[in-house]
């Protein structure tokens, strides 16, 4: 029996600490990263500030987005290299573009789709999107998709930062069409599963790269999960890894030699996408469910 395994399907010896540091004894060191250059979005806080700083540690060049020019400041002030820093609230498609068009997609060794945000409340952006939709999937998609027509090079890699919240659903815009029964953590899930299908669909139509590869990071104390999703803070705070522990995969995956396209990754091991059929869609739905993610980035009040 693949205990590894087994440990996934019970969820917390796998999500939590536990998992993670009875792993990590036979991880071993990432490689140096001198001369890659990384964007990375969602930087200042929690899983993506941990992120930058074990970057950093490698010798890699960051380009960090983020909507705070003081916390970006303040990042950067506690990181050796000379990093780059670019002001966007990625929620919104104008940022978004403007993001892109500061972007060399040329030279761009590695993109991590880190920023996200679970909300308490069914809410549109100014671009008439539900904002968890907007913020943890549209926009990423919207940006990798820009950046695959401006020349992002096949030998890059692009890493989404999902959840294990999505294997309790699959792949929806519901909350994109109305905003009855609304439950943000289901928002969330929904949008965290739309990002591996979206990974899944990119290696499949590049299968000479770039490499794409969603994670989860388990379960880790940050701001947002003590923000919000309180109560489940308090019962597993002894057991939810640290943020660099969340982080260790998202490094690894854009540091490590041979890493397959299309995955979806834990604690440096490849996982299943489905422990239940009801999570499973037809092809053609997936690419239906993507064309329609597509089009709120070019059409909603436009």
């Amino acid at each position: 029996m693949d205990l590894d395994a087994l440990a996934d399907r019970l969820i917390v010896p796998s999500f939590s600490a536990l998992g993670f540091r009875a792993r990590s004894r036979s991880f071993e060191p990432i490689p140096r990263m001198d001369g890659t250059t990384v964007v990375l979005t969602g930087p200042t806080s929690g899983i993506g500030a941990a992120a930058a700083k074990r970057f950093d540690d490698l010798g890699a060049s960051l380009v960090l987005v983020g909507r705070s020019a003081e916390k970006l400041d303040r990042l950067t002030d506690g990181l050796s290299g000379d990093h780059r820093t670019i002001v966007a609230d990625l929620s919104l498609l104008d940022d978004a573009r403007s993001v892109v068009d500061q972007l060399d997609p040329a030279s761009i060794d590695v993109v991590v789709h880190n920023a996200g945000a679970m909300f308490d409340r069914h809410a549109r952006t100014a671009d008439g999107i539900e904002r968890t939709l907007a913020l943890n999937l549209v926009i990423p998609v919207f940006i990798t998709d820009e950046l695959l027509g401006r020349g992002l090079p096949e030998t890059s890699r692009v890493v989404f930062v999902s959840s294990g919240g999505m294997y309790t659903t699959g792949p929806s815009l519901r909350d994109q069409r109305t905003e009855e029964g609304y439950r943000p953590a289901l928002a969330y899930a929904r949008a965290k599963r739309g990002q591996v299908v979206a990974v899944e669909a990119w290696a499949a139509a590049h299968p000479d790269g770039p490499v794409f590869a969603a994670m989860h990071p388990g379960w880790v104390d940050t701001p947002g999960v003590e923000s919000s999703l309180p109560t489940f803070r308090t019962i597993t705070k002894p057991v939810l890894r640290t943020p660099d522990e969340g982080a260790d995969t998202i490094v690894w995956l854009a540091a490590a030699d041979d890493v397959p396209t299309g995955g979806f990754w834990l604690d440096r091991r490849r996982r299943p996408t489905h422990y239940r059929s009801a999570t499973r869609s037809e092809p053609e739905r997936l690419e239906r469910f993507l064309a329609e993610v597509r089009d709120l980035a070019t059409t909603v009040n436009r």
